[in-house]
């Protein structure tokens, strides 16, 4: 039996850890696209349609289709790591392998 999209958001947000929030939304192709958001970070986002900047929370979602929970997790991994080095999570125990993925797609 497949897992519910929300059994999969709790499952992400728990190895995820406290600094972050997830939500799952469903791309184009019917697929999850997972979005892993910062609660401390921010980045800055330009609006065409107003012209003006705001601040949003960092996040993993990327625009394009490698938005799943290995490169999402992936992504937030680097962050915690970068950003937040004294910071736990239990997607930190995985971070050889994100790294590993990382070299293997900049070689590719």
């Amino acid at each position: 039996m497949a897992a519910t999209r929300s059994a999969r958001a709790r499952k992400a947000a728990a190895e995820a850890g406290p600094l972050s929030t997830v939500t799952i939304d469903l791309g184009a192709d019917q697929s999850f696209v997972y979005r892993i958001a910062c609660m401390e970070c921010t980045t800055s986002a330009s609006s065409r349609a107003t012209g003006r900047t705001e601040r949003r929370p960092w996040s993993t979602y990327r625009p394009g289709t490698d938005n799943g929970y290995l490169a999402a997790m992936d992504r937030w991994t680097f962050h915690l790591q970068e950003k937040h080095p004294g910071a736990e999570a239990p997607c930190l125990a995985y971070l050889p392998e994100a790294q590993q993925r990382l070299q293997e797609r900049r070689e590719q």
